[in-house]
């Protein structure tokens, strides 16, 4: 008779630990796409406001028709790219790009005066800003996720429901390239 309680108290245990730890990798996937989606808009204000800083640029350097077609055209990639990774390196052109655009406008000084491309940069600065904290939240959380998937003994509920991994959303493969100044030739 005590064996069989025993017994039913640990199936119980055993029970009981499974839904826990069920329900934790629920939580993580769902703070996972939380996150991603939390990058996902601060990309879309960032997409938004640089066809205005494009346009705004236009009028002062017309003659810089290559970087300001550089800039769209990584803005266009950036916004199809679909995967963390994909979205990564979409990012790490764009970001190049606009790096020339504002080198481009250290050479007119009427531009860097105008109020709409000063409010334009700043804003473009505070996204920037805003995507950083984003993509840290989004790695933290993936990092935690990808933990408790390869820990045992929590792997083998996370393996037997079909919860899987997660890509971080890192710099560049060329980590040092990402970091150096844009070269700009006119």
């Amino acid at each position: 008779m005590t064996l069989t309680y025993i017994l039913i108290a640990v199936v119980v245990v055993i029970i009981i630990w499974v839904i826990a730890a069920y329900n934790g990798f629920v939580t993580l996937t769902n703070r996972v796409n939380e996150a991603w989606s939390d990058i996902d808009v601060q990309l879309k204000r960032r997409y938004d406001l640089i066809p205005n800083l494009v346009e705004t640029v236009k009028g002062y350097a017309a003659h810089e028709a290559g970087t300001l077609e550089k800039v769209t055209e990584m803005r266009t990639r950036a916004m199809n790219a679909t995967t963390p990774e994909g979205k990564a390196d979409a990012e790490n052109m764009l970001s190049g790009a606009l790096k020339s655009l504002f080198a481009v406008s250290e050479n007119y000084p009427n531009l860097k005066a105008n109020e709409n491309f000063v409010a334009l940069q700043n804003e473009l600065s505070d996204t920037e800003n805003k995507i950083q904290a984003a993509r840290r939240f989004y790695n933290g959380v993936v990092m935690e996720l990808n933990t408790r998937l390869q820990s045992f003994p929590s792997n083998l509920i996370g393996k037997s429901f079909g919860f899987t991994s997660r890509d971080f959303f890192q710099l560049a493969a060329d980590q040092q390239a990402a970091k150096e100044p844009v070269k700009v030739q006119f």
